[in-house]
């Protein structure tokens, strides 16, 4: 009789997963996801790597995919523990002859894996590693991933003339998985058993995020098909305010709640039943860029976490935690930066418009190490993956190989360009809610009698800016160039 056990990683979902569908025609097949505390630790910076809405939402995928598996004949075992060490007692207690994965970017993600390989070998286990979270399958690239191009245009220009993404898999029609009576299938974890207190509800969040395969596939019909916003995806899509402005798929995808071949297979359909415009080809070419991070992350491997970054450009960050706090909390004195990084604190989301100006703040005219805000949003992003944080902080930091050099965001003109009006910076900073919609870009610039009609004293009720927008991105070019003139 053969046993099957499915390691399940950032791939939370019982469709268009090959491991879970090639371990079902096992005799029995379990299925087990461990919760590493090396997740949940505090970082030198002072919170934890793992915050309070990513952790709430992985508990209801969980939750989700446990009560999936049992539907299906099966149960998901919880265990806190590296996942070497938790399956150093499952393989045995289960009779174990094959543990099947799906391969994960990032550096920590790979050495786990090894150390899994490495037991199942010392055990005389088999193991079988599949890819299934790009939208593109490796073997189908045209080229290998040690050569996947430097720069995004080429690598989506060779992906686009060359390849198509493959249909997704089909759920397993049912399994064996009745866990024996000595192995327990285990309790899924309450956040205050992680550390972690439940983030206070805020009637300011316009967005929710329930974790779960069911709760990604009901996001993916709302957003297509019932709210038919994929016809207009690419003119809304830096929209920072209402929820469908953008498609929201990334929470779900980033736990592999659903997958990107799930997503293309119905922006085809849609094509097919709708419409094909710009704004359908523009969702594949997001996933494309999503790709694009992966195998950069493959490629490059522990380069991509280096100060210096992929290009190894050796800025002489700083190391400013009063500075970085400020950000943080949102009290920089530009108002697109502080209503983005005071939804962040308090929803656990930030729009990619929002993402592209705080991380240039932070960089460009605070000039503060590009990691510390990396490791912030792994902390407090629920849509956190490691292969597009890091990647897009590279990026945004100008060290990355797809960098444009010291480009600089003018954070009062992207004010101005993607909230005219003012409606998201007096949403997240409503004690600027009075400012007509000229003032609200640089609230810095009323007159006192002007601070006095509106009830805002600059300095009191909201702050200065902490540094000149044009000055501080001068002086940061400056010490950029001259890095980049002796990095090799």
């Amino acid at each position: 009789m053969a046993n099957a056990l499915v390691w399940f990683r950032n791939d939370l979902r019982t469709i268009d997963h090959e491991p879970l569908l090639r371990a079902s025609t096992a005799d029995r097949c379990f299925a087990v996801h461990c919760i590493d505390p090396r997740q949940f630790e505090t970082v030198e910076l002072g919170f934890h790597r793992t915050g309070p809405f990513r952790a709430r939402f992985l508990i209801e995928c969980l939750t989700d995919l446990r009560s999936r598996l049992r539907s299906l004949g099966g149960e998901l075992i919880v265990r806190v523990g590296r996942p070497e060490t938790v399956l150093q007692d499952l393989l045995p207690s289960l009779s174990i002859d094959s543990v099947h994965f799906h391969y994960e970017p990032g550096t920590e993600e790979a050495s786990t894996a090894e150390s899994v390989q490495q037991l199942c070998d010392r055990h005389g286990v088999s193991t079988h590693v599949a890819y299934g979270d790009t939208l593109i399958h490796p073997d189908d690239l045209p080229f290998e991933i040690a050569d996947t191009p430097g720069l995004f245009t080429d690598f989506r220009k060779e992906i686009e003339k060359q390849c198509e993404a493959r249909s997704p898999l089909d759920e397993p029609a049912r399994f064996n998985g009745t866990l024996p009576e000595d192995v327990s299938a285990g309790d899924i974890l309450a956040l205050e058993s992680l550390g972690l207190s439940t983030p206070p509800s805020d009637a300011r969040c316009m967005n929710q995020f329930p974790g779960g395969q069911n709760a990604g596939q009901q996001r993916i019909e709302d957003y297509i098909w019932n709210e038919d916003r994929l016809r207009i995806y690419k003119e809304t899509r830096n929209g920072m305010l209402e929820p469908n402005d953008s498609s929201k798929f990334s929470p779900w995808l980033a736990h592999g709640c659903v997958s990107p071949r799930m997503i293309a297979d119905q922006v085809r359909r849609y094509e097919e039943e709708r419409v094909e415009n710009k704004s359908t080809y523009w969702m594949i070419f997001e996933l494309l860029w999503r790709d694009y991070f992966r195998w950069i992350s493959r490629k490059h491997g522990a380069t991509l976490f280096r100060a210096s970054g992929l290009r190894g450009v050796d800025v002489d960050w700083k190391s400013d935690r009063d500075l970085f706090g400020r950000w943080q909390e949102g009290t920089t004195g530009y108002p697109l930066v502080d209503a983005n990084m005071r939804e962040l604190r308090t929803t656990g989301y930030m729009s990619n418009r929002g993402r592209q100006n705080v991380a240039s703040f932070l960089t460009k005219n605070l000039g503060l190490d590009w990691r510390w805000g990396a490791q912030w949003f792994e902390s407090q992003l629920v849509d956190y993956d490691v292969a597009s944080n890091y990647g897009n902080w590279n990026y945004a930091a100008g060290v990355g190989n797809d960098a444009r050099g010291f480009r600089f965001f003018n954070i009062t003109k992207q004010s101005r360009d993607y909230d005219k009006q003012g409606e998201y910076a007096k949403h997240w900073l409503p004690e600027l809610r009075d400012l007509s919609e000229t003032e609200i870009h640089e609230p810095w610039k009323m007159s006192p009698e002007r601070q006095r009609e509106v009830g805002v004293t600059i300095g009191e009720d909201y702050p200065h800016p902490i540094v000149d927008l044009f000055d501080s991105a001068k002086e940061n070019e400056a010490i950029y160039i001259r890095a980049k003139a002796t990095s090799h």
